[in-house]
């Protein structure tokens, strides 16, 4: 009996490793099977296209031993969406670093979502805007800081992948395709210069022009205090267009970030306001006519109230709860 019993004991040990295997097995099928679908298709394209089944299926669906970088995005022409445009190229020469480098893995995977594909997704993310830059992890839900926030550090390539090392401890090294248009450019302005001494090089006297020297300064004291320098760091969007509502935004709405087009509003304002003090200057040291003096005087303060009025109008947009206003609020 005892014989017999350790027998059945036997039998029933081996039962149960055969079924906990086979479990294990079905369990790892569709992990297996899914990790092989990312590998295929990133095979062909570095950036994986995306509808809202495959969404589910391959980033929300379980079992996962893989990260995945989701773009949102609206790129069809008639969303208009031009920041779109500019943050799928960032976006591609990211991808682009991690495929062909020797880091590459089946641990993390690039891939985007459009709009038209995959609306549900966006209602299911309760996203109004794009682009968005999302990370899901290999285990537990997205937090807050799975979100990238473009609006303050930008959507260059190299700040993208700062953000991916920190959500995922995976280094990109970053490799973009050879632009040699700053190198022309520079090339064609010392040629213009050079070209332009050369032919006055029997009268240089403008080099000692002093209005000459002061407009090139004010130009660059404009260029410098409206942001271009922080544009050229942080490479943040030319504007933004909700790609639901269609509405445009110039402005940004917090002091942490700042578009393209704004710097250039707010370097037209200094600009005009700097030339309503030189109307007032010139009409105090104006010779002649008194009513032309007036008219510059006049002129030129109308441009500091209303120009300078406008730049307050805008800071007070970015800063909520600053108290003060001229003209406009």
């Amino acid at each position: 009996m005892a014989a017999m019993s350790a027998k059945l004991s036997l039998a029933a040990v081996l039962l149960f490793c055969v079924v906990f295997v086979i479990a294990q097995k079905k369990k790892e099928d569709p992990l297996t099977e899914r990790v092989q679908q990312m590998v295929e298709w990133n095979s062909k394209k570095s950036i994986i296209r995306l509808n809202t089944e495959k969404f589910k299926q391959y980033v929300k669906g379980t079992p996962k031993n893989y990260s995945v970088i989701v773009m949102l995005t609206a790129l069809q022409p008639q969303r208009s969406c031009s920041v779109c445009k500019q943050a799928h190229d960032e976006f591609t020469i990211l991808a682009n670093s991690w495929r062909y480098s020797q880091q590459f893995s089946n641990k993390l995977f690039f891939t985007m979502v459009d709009f038209d594909e995959g609306s549900e997704v966006f209602q299911m993310m309760k996203l109004n805007t794009a682009p968005v830059f999302m990370h899901f992890p290999a285990k537990g839900k997205p937090k807050k800081a799975d979100t990238m926030d473009i609006h303050r550090v930008g959507f260059a390539a190299e700040q993208l992948a700062r953000w991916v090392q920190e959500r995922t401890d995976i280094q990109v090294r970053i490799f973009r395709p050879p632009n040699y248009s700053g190198t022309l450019a520079l090339a064609l302005l010392f040629s213009l210069v050079g070209g332009l001494l050369y032919l006055k090089r029997n009268n240089l006297e403008f080099l000692y022009n002093k209005t000459f020297w002061g407009i090139a300064a004010l130009a660059i004291i404009f260029a410098m205090t409206s942001g271009q320098m922080w544009n050229h760091i942080r490479g943040p969007p030319v504007m933004h267009k909700n790609p639901s509502t269609g509405a445009v935004n110039y402005i940004h709405g917090s002091s942490q970030g700042q578009f393209v087009a704004e710097t250039y509003l707010v370097m037209l304002l200094n600009a005009a306001v700097v030339g309503g003090f030189i109307l007032m200057g010139e009409a105090n040291v104006l010779k002649g006519d008194p009513g032309k003096k007036r008219v510059f005087a006049l002129v030129g303060l109308g441009c500091v109230v209303v120009f300078f009025s406008l730049l307050l109008s805008i800071f007070r947009s970015k800063y909520q709860g600053y108290p003060y206003s001229f003209l406009f609020k």
